[in-house]
């Protein structure tokens, strides 16, 4: 189910965003009203984003399940899939965009597991994976916010998460308020014990 109209109209009404956890209480509205309880089935080994990292994401990224430019021009497509596969007019099923989701976040997790070297708390790895999942698994591994979490530095490295809120649109380096805003959510989710 694509959420961004139900967000798009409580923010018209409230006349503001959101925060944190007015984004997951109604997340958690949605999913009662509508009788969808998503929950991904446990890997058989390898660690998974908690319900809180997977409503960050999924909430930020929105579901669009025919492909469009993301703002820094990428081909993009249901959980904010991006890939070389992905073609402007391409269209798919929800069901493929959850599948995607799936496989997406799989591949975030191993990367952070691997990169924190299991030295996370879960919300501090579901924030991590939302990261990686937004900026790409390369740019945390050369982070300075990755650095401090590996140096236990977590309140430097949840400072480090304000810092990534731009993006290149039309060859300019630019503030992003939807990045601004996530990179606020990634923070908040960090810091939560």
């Amino acid at each position: 189910m694509n959420r961004k109209p139900i967000f798009d109209c409580v923010r018209k009404m409230l006349g503001r965003g959101f925060t944190d956890a007015e984004v997951a209480a109604l997340d958690l509205a949605i999913d009662e009203a509508t009788g969808v309880i998503v929950v991904r089935a446990p890997k058989p080994k390898g660690r998974q984003i908690n319900r809180a990292g997977e409503q960050l994401i999924q909430s930020f990224e929105g579901c669009e399940l025919e492909a469009y430019l993301d703002v820094a021009g990428i081909p993009t497509i249901g959980w904010g899939h991006t890939g070389p596969e992905v073609k402007l007019g391409q269209k798919i099923t929800q069901a493929e965009a959850d599948r995607l989701f799936d496989l997406d976040t799989d591949r975030f997790e191993a990367a952070v597991d691997s990169l924190t070297k299991g030295h996370a708390t879960d919300n501090q790895f579901a924030a991590l994976v939302s990261f990686a999942y937004n900026v790409g698994a390369e740019a945390l591994k050369t982070s300075t916010l990755l650095r401090k979490h590996n140096s236990g530095d977590y309140a430097g490295a949840a400072a480090e998460f304000g810092k990534w809120n731009k993006a290149r649109v039309g060859g300019k380096l630019v503030v992003v308020k939807g990045l601004t805003r996530r990179r606020e959510a990634e923070a908040a989710l960090y810091r939560r014990p």
